[in-house]
């Protein structure tokens, strides 16, 4: 009971907390988005201003890649105070998780946001939101740093900073949640989600109160029609996988290249700039962050050549930018790039098959979640992010058609996903899965050995020996007459003993007994093992012992688990195989 009411009191403290970092996210949010526009009016428009102009009024000027570049350089110089502002910052607070019991340096949340702004307001081709995704992060690992929480506890504050910052930049709380739990959480659990909820919530109404409550992206009602139509978002889908793969891989491959130059890190991010600033001199609007740009593609403002060759400038910028380390997000170079691929892929359909009804704005809808959900294998974010910047229910079926097919192709394809590929290469493999825990479904009473082999506590020292040395335990517990359990005597003890004496075994025994109940989890039994550094833990029941539990008992519960995993014989194989036999 104790236990129990300490375990609510902490919940209530979490969520508290969660609260609390939703304030601090939109607090972060507003800032960091006033900033880069502030940094963008000055260095690329010159002019005061805390919001960004469009880029569709910036001059195609030498000074674009020369004011990249000394963007970029102001980035490296901070980066080498903060090591960890550089690239988007997912892989690195992934690890953080991970490796670090989700501690973060304090002055990553000041360094990241004020990398960002000036990443991408002299012209990097980013979105504010793996930013502020980090910033988010770095302010609960810090509030888990100052107060006395475990590593856990501490994991559920980084994620819902990471969620907070994320619902105030985009007014998607929902996809905020799913984001932190499908790549930060590592944890589906009441604990950790209701602060994460509580965080996005609060997050989510900053959002409304700083920015508006209309979405981010303007996004025209789409008519998706019926079944007759999903044969095309299932196509849809899958050549969605194929680009994902290719943003994926491309990126690898710059990364790679980068990787191979005969310079140090220090200058990466100066030649990235020169690259993608040469770029933007030929499609500006490739340049900066690009939430405008999405909304003119998604209400089909643009033609079908300038949606093409923004989509292709903004993936070879975003390429040359990221890779060469400097400091940004994502997630809007993602959705603007699939939003043109969606965009061109319906208006293909719209020539081939006007009678279906399907237009190029629903198929850039749809392209956006499959897209980033396959390229970053997170999925789920990608289907509720797109259907809350809808807000309409009917585009939830071909979101989910074709974000799955996407990611069939992308696992098939690829053994890791944008997010994972840095972290693989440093030696730490990230499992993209959830599964049952068979330590936490099986009970003890389920795995414990009974009956137990046991030796009175009347018995002599020879006799134990004789019994205890030709039995194959390394330890056995010492019981009374009723059953009740006096102490442990292992193998080791016995032998160094004299042979043939005639005191009382419960005399040599280890009186310091650990035991648990019959209705505790195998997990509570394991952790017990470990703590108490022992390999046998009886089973009593009411002081009585009932069984015994071993280091191999929980083996067994592992493998009883993997074997869930192997295929078994159906019944059509064994229907099969019966008339083989009875035909031979």
């Amino acid at each position: 009971m104790i236990a129990a009411m300490r375990s609510h009191s902490r919940l209530a403290a979490l969520s508290a907390l969660g609260a609390l970092l939703g304030l601090i996210g939109g607090g972060a949010a507003w800032l960091l988005v006033h900033l880069i526009g502030l940094v963008t009016s000055l260095a690329l428009f010159h002019q005061w201003s805390w919001e960004a102009p469009s880029f569709t009024e910036l001059d195609r000027s030498p000074l674009i890649p020369l004011t990249a570049m000394a963007g970029a350089l102001a980035v490296t110089l901070l980066a080498r105070w903060a090591p960890a502002i550089r690239g988007h910052g997912i892989p690195e607070t992934m690890e953080a998780v991970l490796e670090r019991q989700s501690r973060i340096a304090p002055r990553v949340a000041v360094a990241k946001p004020i990398s960002a702004a000036l990443a991408i307001g002299t012209g990097g081709p980013f979105g504010a939101e793996g930013p502020i995704i980090v910033t988010g992060g770095a302010a609960g690992s810090l509030l888990g740093q100052l107060l006395p929480v475990s590593p856990s506890e501490r994991k559920i504050l980084l994620a819902s900073g990471a969620a907070a910052g994320m619902a105030a930049t985009f007014g998607a709380p929902m996809a905020a949640v799913v984001l932190a739990v499908e790549l930060l959480l590592f944890e589906f659990s009441t604990r950790a989600l209701l602060p994460l909820v509580l965080a996005a919530s609060v997050a989510g109404a900053m959002h409304q109160v700083l920015f508006g409550a209309d979405p981010l992206f303007s996004v025209p009602t789409q008519d998706f029609p019926g079944l007759s139509t999903l044969p095309v978002f299932a196509l849809l889908g899958l050549t969605s996988g194929l680009v994902a793969c290719v943003i994926a891989r491309g990126l690898f491959l710059f990364e790679a290249g980068f990787r191979r130059l005969p310079v140090g890190e220090l200058w990466h991010p100066v030649i990235g700039a020169a690259g993608f600033g040469l770029v933007g001199l030929a499609a500006p609007r490739a340049l900066g962050v690009g939430y405008d740009a999405i909304g003119d593609v998604l209400q089909a403002r643009m033609a079908l050549t300038a949606v093409a060759v923004l989509a292709g400038a903004k993936l070879l910028a975003w390429w040359i930018a990221l890779a060469s380390g400097t400091s940004g997000g994502t997630l809007a170079p993602i959705l603007l790039i699939s939003a043109g691929f969606g965009s061109l892929f319906g208006a293909a359909v719209e020539h081939l098959a006007p009678g279906l009804g399907v237009s190029a704005t629903a198929c850039a809808l749809v392209a956006m979640a499959a897209v980033f959900g396959s390229a970053t294998r997170a999925s789920f974010t990608g289907i509720v992010f797109v259907f809350e910047l809808t807000r309409d229910y009917e585009a939830v079926v071909p979101l989910m058609v074709a974000t799955a097919l996407a990611c069939v192709v992308t696992t098939a394809l690829m053994s890791e996903s944008l997010m994972t590929e840095k972290l693989a290469r440093r030696g730490l493999r990230v499992a993209n899965h959830y599964e049952v825990d068979a330590l936490t479904t099986a009970s003890v009473r389920q795995i414990m050995s009974a009956p137990v082999r046991t030796v009175c506590a009347d018995t002599s020292v020879a006799a134990a020996q004789e019994t205890i040395l030709s039995g194959g335990h390394s330890a056995y517990p010492v019981v009374d007459e009723h059953g009740a359990i006096l102490g442990m005597v292992s193998r080791g003890d016995l032998l160094e003993l004299d042979e043939g004496g005639q005191d009382r075994i419960v005399d040599h025994a280890s009186r310091d007994v650990v035991a648990i109940q019959p209705s505790a989890l195998a997990r509570d039994a394991l952790h017990l093992m470990l703590e108490e550094e022992v390999d046998h833990l009886p089973v009593t029941d009411h002081g009585r012992l009932v069984g015994i539990v071993t280091r191999t008992d929980i083996l067994g519960v592992r493998r009883r688990g993997l074997d869930h995993d192997r295929p078994q014989a159906g019944s059509a194989s064994r229907l099969v195989s019966h008339m083989r036999r009875r035909s031979g």
